[in-house]
This record gives C-alpha cells, structure tokens and sequence, in this order.
C-alpha cells in the first residue's frame, strides 16, 4: 500500500429506488459527505428487475466510501429495509485519490 493513497470503507448498496431519499438522509444523518447513485438493473431472490417503466420495478447502485465505525453503522441502519424491501449491502477496504 502506498502512503499517498487514502483507505477508507466502500459501502455498495443496491435497492428499490423508493428507498432513494430515505437512503440520501440516512446518509446525512451518519454524517456522509458525498455518494454516488446509478440506475441498476439486475436479477435475483426478488425476481427481475429491469426497469421498465420509470419509477416502478427499479433499482438503484449507491457508493459511498466511509470510515469502519460509520459503515457499522450504516450496514446495521439498513438492516430495517430488508423486511419491506429488496435491497442488498456490502463493503470493501479500498484505497485511493479521495479524502
């Protein structure tokens, strides 16, 4: 590893895009100064999910990348949606150019 790269956590999780905005708060509630959000396609235990029309039997990819402590947290808040919702979590140790 190199000393000039940054490590972190990276958080990937892979929803319902009605869970967008409450993803975005919780996020802002942990203190989570940036992510990225894309549309996702897939399959899986909940079936296809292609999103064929807007809004409807769509998925989203967020990525953030955090601190462990705060990706404890994050991955333990999600845990509520799981029940209601399709959603899957992970995270990774990464390293690179972001602070």
């Amino acid at each position: 590893m190199s000393d000039s790269l940054a490590q972190g956590i990276l958080v990937t999780i892979i929803g319902e895009a009605v869970l967008q905005e409450r993803l975005i708060r919780l996020l802002s509630k942990l203190g989570v100064s940036g992510y990225t959000i894309i549309p996702a396609q897939g399959g899986g235990s909940h079936g296809k999910r292609m999103g064929d029309i807007a809004g409807y039997n769509t998925n989203i990819e967020l990525k953030t990348i955090v601190t462990l402590e705060i990706s404890d947290q994050l991955l333990e808040d999600l845990k509520q949606y799981q029940a209601t919702h399709a959603l899957i979590a992970f995270r990774q140790t990464v390293e690179g150019l972001f602070d």
